[in-house]
């Protein structure tokens, strides 16, 4: 189904890929892994040619529908349920085509094109679908301008995965769902018929849905079979055995050379010190195993206060005074608590979040904190209030404004910004590295 085949990419000056390459067979389900800023969204944009590489080539079978969730969300007025069936365009077109035909033939040809498209079953296939993702039947009927730009980002899911596209191509696609919704998606995409790639950092959907793991590292591609957790014990295994290698190379070529030393200027020995230069020179170099970077941080342990930290007492909060979302709310949060919060989607989770954290007020009742707390605040769509154009440092410098440079550096640095990625414009950053950019 797809062909990678010495794949060379560079961007500003900067090799994302070299000389790779990769084949993914007809059905085969494979997950995308690397680091994030690796290139991996780069290239998804090389496989739908939205960029040229440098060199190599990218080949799907003749005829195969690529589909891959649109930057941009449906935000006009049509229903949620007409967005997602317009994304069947051949579905839509052979509609509009039969209400103007007048050639029996051609009516004929239509209305049997669409028994075999299996037609008549499409709203009932994009409400199941909906509903997976968590719109209910009177959502359905809504515009999509009625719905935040994370609901209208599931409303464009849904319809990628309702035109069913032949080769699928998902970059991050748990990351506007709640785990309802997750959970849903894992179930759809294991029996997906066609052929998917997706990049994702969600082991569970990569130990479930996908029966490879392809690996982006140090410039290249490489395929592994089964999900994450095999792919983890099999590079392991890997690497290990590769550092093995590498040392027993070593001690060889210390061997030999330490002979030619010794030897090499007796006549007696010359020819054999001369058959070890050779041997010396044929030997291919074990490249050394170079990990990923890994990042590596904690939270510091705050200074203990009196508790509890916050309490709630019969509260009550909302966006509107007269129509509270959350109301008769009782809790208690004391030093060392660890928190979970579930629920269905549109209960007021993130509601209730940001009454904790002060973006939202009590309408009734009462919030009482200890005296010095502190709350930090990391959400979903955080990343998109970011700067594009602003940088890692200044974004991190205006919020440390009387530390000097080099701290501002070192506190980067522990979440994964070198020197090389301090200076680059956020709108050219990952998700992952611009989420890491808001933890630090």
């Amino acid at each position: 189904m797809l062909h990678i085949n010495g794949l060379t990419y560079r961007i500003g000056g900067r090799v994302l890929l070299e000389n790779a390459s990769v084949a993914v067979a007809a059905g085969h389900k494979v997950g995308f892994v690397g680091r994030n800023g690796t290139g991996k969204t780069t290239l998804f944009k090389l496989i739908l040619g939205d960029i040229a590489a440098d060199d190599g080539s990218i080949s799907v079978r003749p005829r195969s529908r690529i589909g891959t969730v649109a930057q941009e969300a449906p935000s006009g007025p049509e229903s949620l349920l007409d967005s997602v069936l317009a994304a069947d365009t051949e579905r839509s077109a052979l509609l509009i085509e039969a209400d103007t035909a007048t050639d029996p033939g051609r009516i004929s040809d239509i209305h049997t094109r669409l028994a075999d498209i299996d037609a008549h079953t499409a709203p009932a296939r994009a409400a199941s679908i909906l509903a997976g993702l968590g719109f209910d039947e009177a959502s359905q009927a809504r515009s999509c301008s009625d719905f935040s730009g994370g609901w209208r980002m599931r409303v464009a899911l849904a319809a990628t995965l309702f035109a069913a596209p032949d080769l699928l191509l998902l970059d991050e696609p748990t990351n506007h769902l709640d785990l309802e919704a997750t959970l849903w998606l894992e179930s759809y995409l294991a029996s997906w018929p066609g052929t998917l790639v997706v990049i994702s950092h969600d082991r569970t959907l990569l130990n479930t849905v996908v029966d490879g793991i392809i690996h982006l590292q140090q410039l290249k591609l490489t395929r592994y079979a089964g999900g994450y957790d095999r792919f983890e014990k099999t590079r392991s295994e890997r690497l290990a055995n590769e550092a093995k290698m590498r040392t027993k190379q070593i001690a060889e070529q210390k061997h030999i050379q330490s002979f030619i030393d010794r030897f090499k200027a007796k006549a007696t020995k010359a020819r054999q010190a001369q058959s070890r230069v050779k041997m010396l020179a044929r030997m291919q170099p074990i490249a050394s195993v170079i990990e990923d970077r890994t990042v590596t941080f904690d939270f510091p342990s705050p200074d203990p206060l009196s508790p509890p930290l916050i309490a709630l007492d019969d509260a009550a909060v909302g966006y509107d005074e007269d129509t509270p979302i959350l109301q008769d709310l009782d809790l208690r949060i004391d030093m060392d608590d660890r928190i979970a919060l579930l629920g269905a989607n549109g209960n007021g989770k993130s509601t209730l979040i940001k009454l904790l954290s002060a973006r939202l007020h009590v309408m009734k009742g009462r919030l009482t904190k200890s005296g010095k707390l502190t709350v930090g605040y990391f959400a979903q769509h955080q990343t998109d209030e970011l700067s594009p154009t602003s940088t890692p440092l200044q974004t991190l410098s205006g919020l440390m404004p009387n530390a000097i440079e080099s701290k501002v550096r070192a506190q980067l640095g522990r979440f994964g910004f070198g020197a090389d990625k301090v200076g680059t414009a956020i709108g050219d950053l990952s998700g992952g590295e611009k989420a890491r950019l808001l933890f630090a």
